[in-house]
């Protein structure tokens, strides 16, 4: 006698694990403009690469006969599959089932995704829709008491080492608060997509009980944590959320217990864009797009920019160069003049902690005035978040390549890269730097040699022309300091050649610090 009958009670089970909230609720989901977590999840991995684990999990009721008269899928979906080939695995919530909220055996779901992500060594992709650990108050009579915070702690033991083992993305994709809002920001790379998705601590109903009802959207859209550091990136969709995904994790290795593979050689390293030579304006007054810079030395189409909404002085991303994969962190001169804000310092810190994690070689292009100035910028306590990103940056053991561009000004300047270790470093022939800007220097330096001149402007510029003779990069190089002056149209080949003498120093392993959310 063979188990088929247990074999046809099993699918029976699987494809009622499958019908997720049913009908009506699949159509509420669809009607609000999103997928239902099995359509995502499909969208996201290679075809036919899911293997689902625990899909019969959920609340069953039985008739008087022992046959199952009515079944509630757990609102969790978990299992691996592939992204390119590569395997991770996938853990989504469905917003069909309770709103995405706990209900039995989310918890167990949960708990299985983040160690198996941990103990596998490999990427973890979270589908957020939905709220806290603990459900609604419902829970309350459903259990029969109320839950005392802190059962979840188990949970983010997990999620807190996976942080500094295993790549950790997350993707808001409906209206996620409490567990589900932290479960975004505890990660490596978050998204979330434009008028569909929302994060808060609390959502409207609990909000408006202290103050005003607020709309989803206004309370904790797209808009506002894309652009206060708490989410990466916006997209425009879903489908672009996972395209942004796939693209992420492809700089990435499966661990740090590994290194990031090289990609298709498909650019010459040798290629010398003329137009380099006039990027940068001869007036230092003008700005210029350091980003069609980036683009030009890097490999074609390769630049991933993250986080470009916040912090905006300061671009980040990844890229490649002859294919191997680097973290690219360079000044936007048309923000503040490139100058780190509390904001911008706070993105340097955890940008350059992605890198130490995964092992990534870090390609600077410099341009910076020092740290923004003025009564707002002490009072967001510019000077704190600054040194600590400085900090970062003198922790790190990874390779690290700088391109002085322009400015390189005061304390900010100053942490262009780790001086107390070998780094290589070019300048280009508009580089320009010292403890503050000459212009603001001579009034603080000469202001009474100024107050006492006939001609106060004309003195100035007389004491501002001196000083130009003498602020000229060929004479610092004179003292070797920087070590080499470049035509800009080397860039390129300087920074391949980096990459190739940068790879065989990545050491796999962990490294002596965590990265922080």
């Amino acid at each position: 006698m063979s188990w088929k009958p247990e074999i046809e009670e099993l699918r029976k089970r699987e494809a009622l694990g499958r019908t997720m909230g049913g009908p009506a609720k699949i159509k509420r989901q669809h009607d609000a403009g999103k997928l239902t977590v099995r359509e995502r999840i499909d969208a996201l991995l290679d075809p036919g690469s899911f293997h689902e684990i625990g899909t019969i999990a959920g609340t069953a009721v039985y008739g008087e006969d022992g046959e199952i008269g009515s079944f509630t899928p757990a609102n969790f979906v978990v299992g691996r599959g592939m992204i390119e080939g590569r395997r991770v695995v996938v853990a989504g919530d469905d917003f069909t089932v309770r709103g995405g909220a706990n209900d039995a055996s989310i918890k167990d779901k949960l708990y299985l995704s983040e160690t198996m992500a941990l103990k596998l060594r490999i990427p973890i992709v979270r589908l957020v829709d939905g709220t806290g650990g603990g459900g609604s108050v419902k829970t309350i009579e459903m259990e029969g008491h109320t839950m005392l915070p802190g059962y979840e702690n188990f949970i983010w033991e997990y999620m807190v080492q996976n942080l500094e083992t295993v790549p950790v993305v997350a993707l808001a994709l409906g209206s996620t608060a409490g567990l589900g809002a932290a479960r975004v920001a505890a990660s490596h790379y978050s998204v979330m997509v434009k008028e569909t998705s929302q994060m808060f601590v609390a959502g409207p109903p609990v909000v408006e009980r202290i103050g005003p009802r607020m709309e989803k959207n206004e309370l904790g859209g797209s808009h506002i944590h894309t652009r206060n550091g708490t989410v990466d990136d916006e997209a425009d969709s879903e489908a672009d959320a996972f395209q942004r995904t796939r693209r992420f994790l492809s700089f990435l290795p499966a661990s740090v217990h590994e290194l990031a593979q090289r990609g298709e050689r498909h650019d010459d390293p040798n290629r010398r864009d003329e137009w380099l030579i006039e990027a940068v304006p001869r007036d230092r007054r003008k700005v210029y797009q350091m980003r069609r810079i980036v683009e030009a030395v890097v490999d074609r189409d390769s630049f991933f920019e993250m986080g470009k909404m916040w912090g905006r002085s300061v671009i980040t991303g990844l890229a490649r160069l002859d294919g191997w994969p680097v973290a690219l962190m360079a000044s936007d001169p048309y923000i503040y003049g490139g100058a780190w804000t509390a904001d911008a310092s706070q993105k340097v810190t955890r940008f350059v902690d992605l890198a130490e994690t995964f092992h990534l070689p870090v390609v600077h292009l410099v341009d910076i005035p020092g740290f923004m100035i003025g009564l707002q910028a002490e009072q967001q306590a510019t000077i704190r978040y600054g040194v600590r990103a400085m900090a970062a940056i003198f922790q790190s053991k990874t390779p690290w390549c700088t391109i002085l561009v322009r400015k390189v000004f005061g304390v900010a300047g100053s942490a262009h890269q780790n001086a107390e270790r070998y780094g290589v470093r070019y300048s280009w022939p508009s580089g320009d730097w010292g403890s503050l800007p000459v212009e603001g220097g001579i009034e603080a330096a000469y202001r009474a040699e100024l107050d006492a001149a006939e001609d106060r402007q004309a003195h100035y510029q007389e004491i501002l022309q001196r000083l130009d003779r003498l602020r000229s990069p060929f004479r610092a190089a004179e003292a070797f300091a920087p070590e080499e002056i470049i035509d800009p149209r080397d860039t390129r080949p300087l920074l391949c050649e980096f990459a190739d003498l940068a790879a065989p120093l990545r050491t796999p392993g962990k490294t002596r610090f965590g990265i922080r959310p």
